[in-house]
């Protein structure tokens, strides 16, 4: 290479992380629900007087509904955001067979708003339209801001909300489970839960991990809280 020359771009691979609401989304949000749900049911439960064995049967009825509940909720949002995409695709394919031109005139004023030239954004626009498919998801992308080749999977979703709802509500039953009948130790193993999965959470976020564990905290012990409150008074009006 001469002195003046300047060096040649070299191709490199790079990767993102997840963001088109498949498992990493349902994942998130399973853990966080089930771990503040559990949290706050052993606390509501616990605060009313209830038995240890009733404080373990009230939780492992909420774990596995709450998980199949998780479950069957994702699927069906997933699946039906992916039906109405589909179904908008489908709309732009006809549209770009019907009225090629104003479609070809649309996709123009897109570039030109994204700071092309005229005479470029024309050149351009109509070699992307020379193939439909390209010019298909081209128009896609753009109007409705989501790639058709890269739809989150219903199943994938189901089953990561699942598990890790599972997971997260079985924490603050782990005392209970274990032997140890004490409501504060069950609390603070759902307070651990809550921190480490809010911590965890951070790795996907900018936000630093202590910012991400103490706001998940606070919004458990949030919960928890309340619904001790209420449990205590309930329990106090019965007896």
């Amino acid at each position: 290479m001469s002195a003046g020359e300047a060096p040649a771009a070299e191709a490199h691979e790079h990767s993102h992380a997840d963001v088109s609401g498949g498992w990493l989304r349902a994942a998130t949000f399973g853990a966080m629900d089930g771990l503040v749900t559990n949290t706050a049911l052993v606390a509501g439960v616990g605060g009313g007087g209830a038995a240890p064995r009733a404080i373990v049967l009230a939780g492992v009825a909420s774990l596995v509904a709450g998980a199949i509940s998780m479950a069957l909720g994702e699927y069906t949002s997933v699946k039906t955001q992916n039906e109405q995409l589909d179904l908008e695709v489908a709309k732009e394919r006809r549209e770009l067979q019907r009225n090629p031109r104003g479609e070809l005139a649309e996709l123009v004023a897109m570039l030109r708003a994204r700071g092309v030239d005229a005479d470029l954004a024309q050149r351009v626009a109509v070699q992307l339209h020379r193939d439909p498919d390209v010019a298909l998801r081209l128009h896609v992308v753009a109007e409705l801001g989501l790639n058709p080749e890269d739809k989150p999977s219903p199943r994938t979703a189901a089953v990561s909300s699942f598990l890790t709802f599972a997971t997260g509500a079985v924490i603050p039953l782990l005392p209970y489970l274990l032997g140890f009948s004490l409501l504060g130790v069950a609390l603070l193993c759902g307070g651990v839960g809550l921190a480490a999965a809010g911590a965890l959470s951070s790795r996907f976020t900018p936000r630093p991990w202590w910012y991400a564990a103490g706001r998940q905290l606070l919004f458990g012990a949030a919960a928890a809280g309340l619904t001790y409150l209420i449990g205590a008074a309930i329990g106090v009006s019965i007896t």
